[in-house]
């Protein structure tokens, strides 16, 4: 029944759209027929039918008027017929159409109750046949959602699009459209909508072939989708790349968690261990219960940490690395026209004509409406973020693993992203300058952390003070016997500037195609260099320290020393070193000496010159060298500081065994014996500045000449400050033979340290021997008054008789030239026999091999010396064997 109503609808819709019919309704029939035709097309077609009646027209016209005759003789006879059928008609009694009429109703009535159930069963034949060929003629339609649905699932997509477009473009009569055709083409709709749901789902598969893709984008196209259908692809492949960066951040704060937990337990099992110990230790009565532990907090540090750290930046990496190249290739495609141009296939097949056309027009199809400009700022947004998790990350990174691997990979890791996206078609060149932005911060980061813990370093290893001197090997043949600071520290900073230097490296390549990183370097460039000086300033003011700290222990342990400057006792917090290292400060002192010598004239240049070309561009050679001026001027002025603490500890060991010379050698100066030589308390005095030669000749060798300048300056001036403070009681009176010993051993003590004997020693000394000569006067003219005050006890009638005579006579020119004889009698010999004890002060440094600093000390003996004891027997003396036998006080 309802197929009944469907074909009589359809049938009633089909009588308005036949022009023929009497039902013919002409607005339907252009709403239906022509409803895609044109207004043009439309008028023209309205112009035709016009001049199609008006034609028609004048031909009937014609027709009239050719054959009007036979219009009239027609007219006539249809009139006389009609006439005469009124007349029949009007007769009742005659044989009229009335009669005739009624007896072939009765007939018909009879009739119609015989066949009525025959004509009715005619009526649904007729209509069961009208229907069935309409479904034999539309078969097709409505089975069209049926065959869509077997195409989808057989995989024939192209197919099931091609019969939803034929579908689309059938025009039937209205009156099907509105009932069956509205339905089949609603089915039809659900089925694509499914089927366009499906596509859109099979774009979000990660691993989607880009074939596949581009014909699945195809099929959208074609099928009108609501959205854009590479627009959409576009945003799924972008948050996913989002998306796989935020997993690899929960993987890695995934991975941290489980870290500390796993060192949260392991802290935990041990402190209870301790504890199960320590209770076994105090009583053997142990509780079945474990103790009582407290928990605390874990400090995710380490290098175990810092390895998760770096292979969550190299996971970022490579999502960069792996994503936005084909996502961008993609990108290109769609917007160039190329995408899916290899996958149209035209509906028919065998039409070489059609496929010619979609190969021109593939170039002119727009595949979205979006822009390229679009999807390079989605890129650079993913580039953002991707540097934003490598900039937090790398902050993280511990300082006190900067040398290991986990920092350098990161930044390795980078160049490598960027490197990809630089390859033709990876990115576009906005993301690829973002990610280049990235690539000298982190290096920018890296750097300064690297200067930081190169500070850091120099501190640390500052504090671990060793007194073992190094081999001559591991020094270079330096003449500074330094310890192993100076090579701990050249160490430490040659570690971080390796490494510095091998992340610039790479940075300068780039400086010359961008000015902002150029101008990036340059401050990176200037802040390696502040950092390389101040390393080797704060290991100056730690040598500084150590000397300080050096001479205030020196000045607890004094008068700890004999005269000749070995220790008496070593204290019991003396520093040591198990190793066999020096323990006497004054040799540790000594040790600091060598380092900043070394650090001055060899360690500062070696490193500078070694490092310079890291911002030697950005400077100018004048401010390299005033660099290393700065340092060796640093390291002057410590090296002055830390002299005069060395030297002040000598001078207080030489001031002893001055004073030991001069009032505690067994002589009374006023009464002194006969001159026989050169005494024992000389040489011994002399074996102070042996030792002091040879501890400095060992360990630092450049700065003998300088040091035993200042000490030798310091023993002359000592003997001043000794003689004017006991003028009044030891040395009240110098008799002649006093003067004439004192002469010979001054004139010994200047012969011997002649090659440290500045001008300032000299002029001291000629002020002490004049001292010495005022007082011989004084002393010989008091005993010329006062006879018996100069008697000696110990002395024969002969001597006394002599010394009388002597003392009556002698002038202060005779003291002179009776103290030149002794010295011409005896001073060559003394020198031949104490050779071995001063053969070391015989060996002088020419002045080409010597630091200028040292030059200074032999200034003064280029010119010759008015010395009023010096004889012409001062020079090179003959060392070879003596039979001299010498008389001990």
């Amino acid at each position: 029944m309802l197929i009944a109503t469907y074909v009589f609808l359809w049938c009633n819709h089909t009588e308005k759209l036949l022009y023929f019919s009497e039902n013919f309704d002409a607005k339907l029939f252009l709403s239906r027929i022509h409803c895609n035709t044109s207004a043009a097309d439309l008028e023209a077609g309205a112009l035709a039918l016009k001049t199609d009646y008006k034609s028609r027209t004048e031909q009937r016209k014609q027709l009239v008027k050719d054959n009007f005759d036979c219009f009239v003789s027609c007219k006539t006879t249809i009139d006389d017929i009609e006439s005469k059928l009124r007349r029949i008609e009007d007769d009742p009694e005659g044989s009229g159409t009335s009669h005739l009429f009624n007896i072939i109703q009765g007939v018909s009535s009879q009739a119609n109750r015989a066949l009525k159930p025959l004509f009715e069963r005619q009526a649904q034949a007729e209509k069961i046949r009208t229907v069935q060929g309409m479904l034999q003629r539309f078969r097709t339609l409505f089975n069209l959602p049926s065959t869509i649905r077997g195409s989808i699932s057989k995989g024939e997509y192209d197919l099931a699009v091609r019969e939803y477009k034929k579908a689309k473009s059938i025009a039937l009569p209205s009156h099907i459209q509105v009932g069956i055709l509205k339905r089949v083409l609603e089915e039809v709709e659900k089925v694509m909508n499914e089927f366009k749901s499906m596509l859109f789902m099979s774009m979000e598969d990660p691993n989607i072939d880009i074939t596949n893709l581009e014909n699945t984008v195809r099929l959208l196209l074609d099928l009108e989708p609501e959205s854009d259908p590479v627009w959409h692809y576009l945003n799924i492949q972008n948050q996913r790349i989002r998306g796989l960066l935020e997993q690899c951040t929960l993987d890695h704060e995934a991975r941290m968690e489980n870290l500390r937990n796993e060192l949260h337990e392991k802290a935990l099992s041990d402190a209870r261990w301790k504890q199960i110990q320590e209770e076994l230790s105090e009583s053997s009565d142990i509780n079945n219960s474990y103790p009582a532990v407290q928990s605390h907090s874990v400090d995710l540090t380490g290098e175990e940490v810092d390895g998760l750290r770096g292979r969550y930046i190299r996971r970022l990496t490579a999502v960069i690395i792996h994503h936005i190249p084909a996502f961008w290739k993609v990108a290109l495609s769609v917007f160039s026209g190329k995408f899916a141009k290899s996958s149209q296939v035209p509906t028919d097949s065998n039409s070489n004509s059609s496929a010619n056309k979609v190969e021109e027009k593939a170039g002119d199809v727009k595949y979205s409406s979006h822009s390229l400009d679009e999807v390079s700022a989605m890129i650079c947004s993913t580039i953002s973020l991707y540097g934003v998790k490598v900039t937090n990350i790398f902050h993280d990174l511990e300082e006190s693993n900067v040398l290991r691997s986990y920092m350098s990979d990161a930044i390795e890791d980078i160049s490598k992203a960027c490197a990809a996206l630089e390859m033709k078609e990876a990115a576009p060149p906005v993301a690829v300058a973002a990610l280049r932005t990235l690539q000298p911060e982190i290096i920018r980061i890296y750097v300064l952390r690297l200067c930081s813990w190169m500070r850091a370093s120099v501190e640390e290893v500052s504090k671990d003070v060793s007194w073992v001197i190094v081999s001559i090997l591991e020094r270079n043949k330096s003449p500074y016997a330094i310890s192993y600071l100076p090579l701990t520290f050249r160490s430490a900073v040659s570690s971080a500037m390796d490494q510095i230097n091998l992340m610039l490296r790479s940075l300068r390549s780039e400086a010359t195609k961008s000015e902002d990183t150029f101008i990036q370097l340059q401050e990176i460039q200037e802040s390696v260099r502040l950092a390389f000086l101040n390393c080797f300033l704060d290991f100056a003011g730690n040598l500084e320290r150590i000397g300080i700290e050096l001479g205030q222990h020196s000045s607890h342990r004094e008068g700890s020393h004999f005269p000749n400057g070995y220790t008496l006792e070593v204290e019991e917090n003396a520093p040591s070193d198990l190793g066999g290292g020096v323990t006497d400060p004054h040799q540790q002192l000594l040790i600091v000496l060598s380092n900043i010598g070394y650090c001055k004239d060899e360690l500062s240049y070696e490193l500078y010159d070694k490092y310079r070309h890291i911002w030697q561009h950005s400077r100018g050679k004048d401010e390299g060298n005033s660099d290393v001026q700065d340092l060796v001027i640093c390291f002057s002025g410590l090296e002055e500081k830390v002299l005069e603490q060395y030297t002040f500890a000598k001078a207080t060991l030489i001031r002893s065994a001055a004073t030991s010379y001069l009032l505690n050698s067994g002589i009374q100066w006023g009464a002194a014996p006969a001159v026989k030589g050169v005494r024992d308390a000389a040489v011994e005095l002399l074996h102070t500045l042996v030792a002091v030669h040879a501890e400095v000749f060992a360990g630092a060798k450049p700065l003998l000449d300088k040091t035993l300048g200042i000490l030798v300056e310091g023993l002359i001036d000592t003997f001043i400050s000794i003689f004017h403070e006991n003028e009044s009681t030891d040395l009240r009176s110098l008799d002649t033979n006093g003067f004439c010993q004192l002469m010979l051993e001054l004139e010994y003590f200047e012969t011997v340290l002649n090659p440290y004997f500045t001008s300032d020693a000299r002029d001291s000394l000629k002020s002490l021997q004049g001292l010495l000569l005022e007082k011989a006067t004084e002393s010989v003219i008091e005993a010329v008054d006062n006879p018996g005050h100069n008697r000696r006890a110990t002395r024969g009638s002969e001597d006394a008789l002599a010394d009388d005579k002597q003392g009556t006579t002698v002038s202060p020119d005779e003291l002179i030239s009776l103290a030149q004889q002794h010295s011409s009698e005896f001073l060559q010999s003394e020198l031949e026999r104490t050779r071995i004890n001063t053969a070391c002060f015989a060996e002088s440094i020419p002045l080409d091999s010597v630091p200028e600093p040292a030059k200074s000390a032999y200034s003064p003996y280029k010119n010759s010396m008015d010395s009023p004891s010096r004889s012409s027997s001062r020079g090179t003396y003959n060392t070879g064997s003596s039979n001299f036998s010498r008389h001990r006080y």
